[in-house]
């Protein structure tokens, strides 16, 4: 069902959100935001936006006109559900499964603004706004999905769908629709009914508890340090931003390293004072388990605990089983058996590189073994001994807007002959954003494009794509997407320089934002970056591949004072450093992937379990508990998990990479980087959507079933 599909990732983005300082430009949320009315003549969410493509009128919006939004969104929708189910007509597909995407439209719209927003830049309102709201929107949810009457009418659909003469999308969102009830326990009894809707209440609270105490931890854990000389190998230019974010929090005179969302912190490859190594990773690791207000770890068992018993009700042996049954892998063993054949590779590669940075220790009469805290200072020594490759000669030759402009854009330029315009006269939600019209290569208009890259305390960690205006075939709705990413903001007049790691985020995410903008699906709820989460990953990581396309690269990797392109004796280190420290980036993601299966099969009798020894016993368990090479993230700030939409499905970043790479290989087979080739990929994967069974989605398009051994040539694993 379209809206049953929206609300849970409504409910997954408002879990995601974040807790700031920042307020911004448009709010009123002194005044008691639930009991204003909801007057379509004063709410600019209770309409259909007039500005181009219905972008979100941003400059009208006010933090008081989201509840009473949200509260009128539902009353209409269960009003639009409750004529569907109660229709004294035989079912039929128009009025029952396109009558539910057409549902709701009112609640989409203001879910897909706030949730964004929430996300993006927050404040004190919107948080308060997000609590509120996330566990009505479960129980409205569940209102929807366990009504026996409009079930009733979808199962007559599902079970009559071969005789009805529908075409093979409609077939696909009717065994969708059916699909998504039954696990949403349309099937349970009165009692069980009742069971669920508890737990389901439970979560969404607890997860949207679990995000708003780890923003506030990690933001609270930012590392002060009062001596400059601490910050020894920061460039002069991160030692002013460090300044800069000190002088924001009022801490004049001080230096101030706040956290990312992952274990490992930037910082670290540079810094060489060990002890502030130490302190940056610890507070990194840490974070949410001060036994403060913000402390996860009881949280998190009860997660685990409660998911368990769900699953348990509808019918599965624990919640991976159940959260995997409609994803691509279909069941834990899959996606177990993924990780751990590659743990053997990846941690004999891990074993070699702490081989060779303690060489250099001891080259240096360090006089002390590597600890996961030196990991990135002496992996940077090592890449420069082996490779002559220093991460400051490369950042003059990214920088951002460059980096967009001449490398994300033009890649798709020639992929797929699409062109961007900027739009000034598009309000948004902060200063930093900026909106692009795109047009498809005949010249018509295709989609709007916001981009926020700058990290802020208002702003969850990571980066991800979304949309405010999903394709719609029904309404002929244009997609209006967004990119948000957590690249440092340069001090003022100075340019924003990027990692190569930070190129291949921004590549990545407009992956997304290109499976969302080529939509071509009539039915929404099927349509853009609605598929599996093993899955949706795909077309992201597969347009990573861009930024080292020889084509490419020499477009926008150029000196920002010169305009000179890098040299191509630093592009070949780069190439030939690609497979470089592998062994730690595998291990760690594999570390977590792992985790996060290890807290979701456990059974439904299971106890509370202590987070640090059933942490250290699922590591060792699955032979990654190396002390130098800690879990990408840890249980108590992950964040996918717990708080967002990835319980249970860490692994699909692998399992997509599968696809990625295994899709590249097929464009160097017929060419590389070429507009038909680009068509070939639009036609039968972006555009596509979850309009076919996705396995069969992707032979069609490459001919057989993927195969790893790309995946681990690429990774330097084989």
């Amino acid at each position: 069902m379209s809206r049953t599909v929206i609300l849970a990732a409504a409910i997954s983005l408002a879990l995601a959100a974040c807790s700031g300082k920042e307020s911004t430009p448009v709010s009123d949320a002194q005044t008691p935001a639930a009991q204003q009315p909801a007057d379509a003549s004063t709410n600019p969410l209770l309409s259909a936006s007039t500005l181009p493509f219905q972008a979100p009128p941003f400059d009208r919006i006010k933090d008081s006109d989201y509840l009473p939004a949200f509260n009128e969104g539902m009353k209409q929708h269960l009003a639009e559900v409750r004529r569907i189910a109660d229709n004294a007509e035989p079912a039929t597909f128009d009025n029952t499964i396109e009558a539910l995407e057409r549902s709701g439209e009112t609640l989409d719209r203001v879910s897909r603004v706030f949730f964004g927003l929430v996300q993006a830049d927050t404040n004190e309102a919107r948080q308060k706004i997000q609590e509120e709201v996330a566990p009505k929107l479960a129980e409205h949810q569940d209102e929807i999905s366990l009504d026996p009457k409009l079930f009733a009418r979808i199962k007559t659909i599902y079970d009559q769908r071969a005789s009805l003469g529908l075409d093979p999308v409609q077939t696909r969102l009717v065994e969708r629709d059916y699909q998504e009830f039954v696990r949403a326990g349309a099937q349970l009894n009165d009692a069980d009914k009742a069971s669920l809707r508890k737990l389901n209440v439970e979560e969404t609270t607890l997860a949207t508890q679990f995000h708003t105490r780890l923003v506030a931890a990690t933001a609270a854990a930012a590392v002060v340090v009062d001596d400059k000389a601490m910050l020894a190998g920061l460039s002069e230019d991160e030692i002013n931003t460090a300044a800069a974010d000190a002088k924001a929090r009022n801490l004049e005179g001080k230096f101030l390293l706040p956290l990312q969302n992952t274990t490992q912190q930037p910082v670290l490859a540079s810094l060489s004072n060990r002890d502030q190594r130490a302190a940056v990773l610890k507070a990194s690791e840490t974070r949410a388990e001060r036994g403060d207000a913000n402390d996860t770890r009881q949280t998190v068992q009860r997660l685990a605990q409660l998911r368990a018993q769900k699953a348990k009700l509808l019918g599965f042996e624990n919640y991976a089983a159940y959260s995997l049954a409609d994803q691509m892998a279909k069941a834990p063993a899959a996606a177990l058996k993924l990780l751990t054949d590659t743990v053997p590779a990846a941690t004999n590669k891990a074993r070699g590189e702490i081989v060779e940075m303690q060489k250099v220790i001891d080259a240096q009469n360090g006089g002390f073994k590597l600890a996961a805290s030196d990991w990135d200072f002496y992996a940077e020594q090592v890449r420069k001994a082996q490779y002559d490759l220093d991460e400051s000669q490369i950042k003059p030759y990214f920088e951002m807007d460059n980096v967009l402009q001449n490398g994300v854009f033009y890649a798709a330029t020639q992929l797929y002959g699409i062109t961007f315009k900027p739009r000034t006269d598009i309000p948004t939600y902060h200063p930093d954003m900026k909106v692009y019209e795109v047009f498809d290569k005949d010249g018509t208009s295709l989609a709007l494009f916001y981009t926020d890259y700058f990290k802020r305390d208002s702003k969850s960690g990571g980066a991800w794509m979304d949309v405010f205006v999903e394709q719609n075939g029904l309404t002929g709705a244009k997609p209006v997407v967004y990119n948000v990413c957590n690249f440092t903001k340069p001090a003022a007049g100075q340019p924003a320089l990027l990692s190569f790691d930070d190129v291949t985020t921004m590549f990545h995410e407009f992956g997304h934002a290109l499976h969302g903008m080529f939509s071509n699906v009539k039915y929404p709820s099927i349509a853009g970056t609605s598929t599996s989460r093993d899955f949706v990953e795909f077309p992201s990581q597969f347009n990573e591949h861009w930024a080292l396309d020889p084509k490419v690269f020499a477009n926008y990797a150029k000196n920002y004072k010169t305009g000179e392109p890098m040299p191509q004796a630093l592009v070949d280190k780069i190439l030939k450093a690609r497979t470089f420290n592998q062994g730690y980036a595998t291990t760690e993601y594999l570390s977590a992937a792992l985790l996060d299966l290890a807290w979701h099969t456990q059974p439904a009798d299971a106890k509370l379990q202590d987070v640090a020894p059933f942490e250290a016993a699922a590591l060792k368990k699955f032979k990654v508990d190396l002390a130098q090479v800690p879990p990408r993230y840890r249980t108590t700030y992950f964040d996918h998990i717990w708080g967002g939409g990835y319980s249970a499905g860490y692994y699909a970043y692998f399992w997509a990479e599968v696809l990625d790479h295994d899709a590249f290989e097929w464009f160097k087979e017929h060419g590389g980087l070429t507009a038909e080739n680009g068509q070939v990929f639009r036609d039968k994967i972006l555009s596509r959507g979850n309009s076919v069974e996705l396995a069969d989605l992707y032979r069609n398009f490459r001919g057989k079933d993927p195969s790893v051994e790309p995946l681990l040539v690429n990774r330097g694993l084989k």
